[in-house]
């Protein structure tokens, strides 16, 4: 990797950070090309090349934020690129920090909005890092509401020359910066987020996706940038939370995984500003159910924890639920029986423990007897326990509203999974036909992988008569 000529300065700066962490030359230079592979990058870099650095040299690339990131990990702060004197660069970590105010917190996510929204497509492929969910769970939990998020009236920004900036010219109607908030444009953010959520649902993250994200660039970030007193500032910054947490969750459906990772982390952050600390407990939820679904078991665990720590014991019933099952998954990826199984039974008192009067997040809502057979599918089929799978995922598609079409669809897998591990050949293809129907008309690579795990399983028996049938609806259907 070429390098820039060298600064006749010393960094003195990456010197020192260097001896605070305890890093050899060639340790950190290790350390940096490790960190390289996690996002797929070959990097060669020695002791020799650290030594290039700290004479002056400027690495090229996304070198510079590596190197921030394997300092942030050992010291267990966040530190940009400039922090070690070095020069900023297109970051891999970009919407991975936890911002310092909600000030920072609407720069980072505007700029996450805007590139997502226009053609770059590189930015749906970012890897997943398990390692970047460490430092903003921990600054969430030990952070506290931000004191004041209020904006008051802005005055014309006057660049150093002295000129005034001239406005650019808007559509008639369209919201600029600036603007006072009203309780309608929250409400209207609020229904928005209703509409995509069913979208979703129905048909799939990517069936709306691209909307969404224009939607927030369009219209959620000037109202954050415009003037609000502290109310309707927090309730603003609630609902950009959620509407950033969907805008995470459609990019996990459709695969697009560091993506989703660093919506989750704003909409986390977001959520801080808004002072809803419940709320950020089930951005916590979701990052664990991406985590669950990559096979990160442990950080799975880790985060439902956390969230269980941060919102206490005094939430409702059925958000103890939620938080008790979502942990329940990640043991059941990692194979742990027991620890499953308390989980499991803990959701469920939980939810036997919840009132038809008791006051429950909106968000919350979804949880019910259905949700909760569903999850106890789901975990008896990671730990192999094919009959008590069968068994609740059968309760969930009866108990489940058609209008959780995607959530049905991979019950259905689970069962004939399930089906599949009893023995039950043809059943099971009979079910996995259905699904793989259902999976072709959503817009859904996790509907897809769903399948697709399913017809892994099925490669022991591919002579099987049923399973030659399998092969002939499913191919009917392309």
């Amino acid at each position: 990797m070429t390098e820039r000529p060298a600064q006749r300065t010393p960094n003195r700066q990456l010197a020192a950070l260097i001896a605070e962490a305890g890093f050899s030359n060639a340790g950190l230079a290790r350390r940096v090309d490790q960190l390289g592979l996690e996002h797929g990058l070959d990097l060669r870099y020695d002791k020799t090349s650290v030594t290039r650095w700290l004479r002056g040299q400027q690495p090229r690339g996304t070198t510079p934020a590596l190197i921030a990131e394997v300092f942030t990990r050992r010291l267990g702060r966040r530190l940009s690129a400039q922090d070690l004197g070095l020069d900023a660069c297109a970051p891999v970590y970009a919407g991975l920090e936890f911002a310092a105010s909600p000030e920072e917190a609407v720069d980072i996510v505007g700029g996450l909005w805007r590139k997502d929204s226009g053609s770059h497509a590189e930015l749906r492929k970012i890897a997943f890092t398990p390692a970047g969910l460490v430092v903003p769970s921990r600054d969430w939990l030990i952070g506290r509401a931000d004191d004041k998020v209020a904006r008051g009236e802005q005055s014309p920004r006057v660049p150093a020359q002295g000129r005034p900036v001239v406005p650019r010219q808007r559509v008639q109607g369209e919201r600029g910066p600036g603007q006072k908030v009203t309780p309608g444009d929250i409400a209207a953010l609020r229904s928005v987020g209703e509409l995509f959520r069913t979208l979703d649902n129905m048909y799939g993250g990517g069936h709306a996706r691209q909307a969404l994200v224009r939607y927030l660039e369009h219209e959620c970030e000037p109202m954050l940038r415009g003037t609000y007193g502290e109310q309707t500032g927090r309730r603003l910054f609630a609902a950009a939370a959620d509407l950033t947490r969907l805008a995470g969750w459609t990019s996990y459906d459709i695969a697009a995984h560091g993506l989703a990772q660093r919506y989750f982390v704003q909409s986390l952050r977001l959520a801080q500003a808004a002072g809803d600390r419940a709320y950020g407990s089930y951005v916590l939820v979701t990052m664990s159910r991406q985590a669950v679904y990559l096979g990160h078991g442990r950080e799975a665990v880790q985060l439902a924890r956390v969230a269980q720590q941060g919102v206490g014991t005094n939430a409702p019933p059925v958000v103890q639920a939620l938080l008790h099952a979502v942990e329940a998954r990640g043991h059941g990826v990692l194979g742990e029986v027991r620890s499953c199984t308390a989980s499991l039974v803990r959701a469920e008192r939980a939810l036997e423990a919840a009132r038809a009067g008791d006051e429950v997040p909106y968000w919350a809502r979804f949880f019910d007897e259905a949700q909760l057979a569903d999850e106890f599918g789901h975990a008896h089929r990671d730990l192999q326990q094919f009959r008590a799978a069968a068994q609740h995922a059968e309760r969930s598609l009866q108990l489940r509203a058609p209008a959780f079409a995607r959530s049905r669809l991979f019950c259905r897998v689970v069962l004939a999974t399930a089906r599949l591990g009893l023995g039950e050949l043809d059943q099971a293809c009979q079910l996995g036909a259905e699904a793989a129907g259902q999976a072709a008309e959503m817009r859904s690579v996790r509907a897809i992988e769903y399948v697709r795990d399913f017809e892994r399983r099925l490669e022991p028996y591919k002579d099987a008569a049923p399973v030659r049938g399998y092969r002939d609806k499913v191919a009917a259907l392309s």
